[in-house]
């Protein structure tokens, strides 16, 4: 069997490029003890993908140069050494950005295609759900009536963020590119407020979306929307670091917060969220959303792009605010 493959080529400086990757046509090798073999159908592209081509330590081992790219997927099992797992399970895990997985089956996770469409076993059912879903509870432990400001509002991560803290019972507003985006959280997701960094000052917008100021905020962007939210917070605040995308491509030095005393002088908190701390409960968690989406409390939108070869420009859309939802590829047959 031939395997489709994109390896990492070279490390990037600044926004990856196609250069950056090499495409790999490969001969499929034989399983050994509990692996499996996945026809991979859908591929996860999330931002935390950026931070994984650096080399240097962080919370998971960067990918090598030579390998395939970490990404997580889901797809179907055709062949078996596990007893586990049969031919014809549908299953979720880090299957990487190729056609074709020839994987241990340690971290495998099988899904129902019947109970939700398989991109969405990607994005509030998966990693970004779930990322979402502790960040939120644990780490910035929202209270009822409370304001919750989340930034990267109408991504996989936020969008989720948004609608829980509503769930919980507190004010939500969210900080989004585009009008599109931004009357998508209010008239779709529930969100009270949007501002729109892209079309007004996020400073003054949160002069006038959070009268009373912010006591949870949930940043995904980092950079300047961090430093203007800072300036808002109550005494006691809590700040979840989920990730920073506005930096992650930057050339010189990442720019951290020049309004830090604020934390200080309102004894607030600021804690980092990585997911894979929360495995273990992981389960629990998926089986509350689930049931806030069949009660329709909570909701999901995916941005699908066709087509395993459009990975490196598709992965881009990230970084230039042009996914709508999460963002998905879809291996072509």
């Amino acid at each position: 069997m031939k395997n489709r493959q994109y390896l990492l080529a070279s490390r990037p400086v600044g926004k990856p490029t196609r250069e950056n990757w090499e495409y790999a046509e490969t001969e499929v090798e034989g399983l050994g003890d509990n692996e499996v073999l996945v026809n991979v159908e859908y591929i996860s592209l999330d931002p935390a993908m950026r931070g994984w081509m650096n080399e240097g330590k962080s919370y998971i081992e960067p990918v090598q140069i030579g390998e395939v790219m970490r990404a997580g997927g889901v797809g179907k099992v055709i062949e078996s050494t596990d007893p586990n797992f049969s031919a014809g399970d549908y299953v979720y895990g880090q299957l990487g950005v190729q056609a074709v997985a020839k994987i241990s089956t340690q971290g495998l996770h099988k899904v129902d295609p019947d109970l939700a469409p398989l991109p969405r076993y990607l994005g509030v059912l998966g990693m970004p759900g779930m990322t979402a879903y502790f960040g939120l509870l644990e780490t910035g432990q929202p209270k009822d009536g409370e304001t919750v400001v989340v930034s990267g509002a109408a991504g996989a991560v936020g969008s989720v963020v948004g609608q829980i803290a509503k769930i919980k019972g507190c004010r939500v507003v969210g900080i989004a590119g585009g009008k599109e985006k931004c009357d998508y959280l209010i008239n779709e997701l529930g969100f009270d407020a949007a501002i729109d960094y892209k079309n007004e000052s996020v400073k003054d917008g949160l002069k006038s979306t959070c009268p009373d100021g912010v006591d949870v905020y949930f940043d995904n962007v980092g950079g300047d929307i961090l430093d203007d939210v800072l300036t808002r917070i109550n005494l006691r605040a809590r700040i979840v670091i989920c990730g920073a995308i506005s930096q992650y491509n930057n050339t010189t030095e990442v720019k951290g917060p020049s309004n830090y005393l604020s934390l200080l002088v309102n004894r607030a908190r600021m804690e980092g969220i990585v997911v894979f701390d929360n495995a273990k409960h992981y389960g629990k968690a998926a089986q509350e959303m689930a049931g806030w989406i069949a009660q329709g409390k909570l909701k999901a939108k995916e941005h699908v792009v066709e087509g395993l070869e459009t990975f490196p420009e598709t992965l881009m859309m990230l970084f230039e605010g042009e996914n709508f939802g999460k963002l998905v590829l879809k291996v072509d047959s």
